[in-house]
């Protein structure tokens, strides 16, 4: 089989020009090699739901702190060990001041708190944002999610919203499309410069759902960037639309199959890309290569999709090492 389409099957398939780009290919397909090298990993024959579950608190505090909501893991860890869970990690101490008020932004999900993965430190006495709080909720029912994304992906990404926004936005506000002039200001953490009109959004939100359920040839990992991108580019919410872009990029790697457990810490590789990969190619930073989407034509399409590929090697190496920790710890 020729893994490169040809020229009429790019014609009828948007995604597949993007494949075609320069360097896209390579990076797509060194990418799939890291994330296949994790999926092999011995750990996951008995512990792969400790490792999605460490993964996705990972996940969790990156797109928080891209959001610019910082917490350290470690503290974040022990404030959800202390926050009435019942799976604390071990050996984290609770933390008393969080048992005794339940945490802003509603109930915090105890499945992202996997058992055996030692603390490197006493965890720090830290005050999740809600936010914060709201990034951890729906990176553990971000599974769930899945069924509604492949059938109907602006209604997934409506619910996305609410399960992020509840504690931090008002009620009426959670999973409704941004208005043109409205009494909040538009929150723009990447400095990406205003979105689109909201008519033209919903017009290019219709043009991103058609593309996902239309057959395509391009690899997942091609999928969930444009689908990052273009949720960075349209903010159809705006506010928290560059968490729902990172948790839609990663809904795509779960339901195409390169990632079907969630194991990939993908947040944290967008946080952790150097500027220069292995094979000496430049790679963008997460803030440059999306304003390269936003404003670059082709070229920054093509940036931008490089940087993804390489923040989901670096996310597959992440998932690694908890995969060893989990290993020496249940030796």
């Amino acid at each position: 089989m020729n893994p490169r389409p040809s020229g009429s099957v790019l014609a009828a398939d948007p995604l597949a020009r993007v494949t075609a780009l320069p360097g896209v290919r390579e990076a797509a397909d060194r990418a799939r090699a890291a994330v296949d090298t994790l999926l092999r990993h011995r750990v996951l024959r008995r512990q792969s739901a400790e490792v999605t579950a460490e993964a996705s608190l990972r996940v969790a505090r990156a797109s928080a702190a891209l959001e610019g909501h910082e917490i350290s893991l470690d503290g974040l860890r022990g404030y959800l060990s202390g926050a009435g869970t019942d799976a604390p990690l071990t050996p984290a101490a609770p933390n008393p001041a969080a048992q005794s008020a339940p945490p802003a932004g509603g109930e915090v999900p105890a499945a992202l708190l996997p058992a055996g993965l030692p603390s490197l430190a006493t965890p720090a006495l830290d005050q999740p944002s809600p936010v914060v709080l709201g990034t951890v909720r729906l990176c553990a029912e971000l599974g769930m999610l899945a069924p509604a994304w492949e059938r109907a992906p602006r209604q997934a990404l409506a619910r996305m919203h609410v399960l992020l926004g509840r504690g931090y936005l008002p009620d009426d506000e959670l999973g409704r499309p941004r208005a043109d002039a409205g009494t909040r200001e538009l929150l723009d953490p990447l400095r990406l410069g205003p979105p689109p009109h909201s008519v033209e959004t919903s017009v290019r939100l219709d043009g991103l759902t058609g593309l996902l359920v239309a057959p395509t040839t391009a690899p997942a990992v091609v999928v969930a960037a444009v689908v990052h991108g273009e949720l960075l580019a349209l903010r159809p919410f705006g506010v928290l639309d560059g968490v729902i872009a990172r948790a839609a990029a990663r809904l795509v790697l779960i339901s195409r199959g390169l990632d079907p457990k969630a194991l990939t810490a993908t947040d944290v590789g967008h946080l952790e890309v150097d500027q220069v990969d292995d094979s000496g190619t430049p790679i963008l930073g997460y803030r440059d290569a999306a304003a390269a989407y936003v404003n670059g034509g082709a070229q920054g399409v093509t940036a931008w999709v490089l940087h993804c590929a390489r923040a989901l090697e670096l996310a597959a190496r992440e998932s690694l090492a908890i995969c060893e920790a989990l290993g020496r710890a249940a030796a």
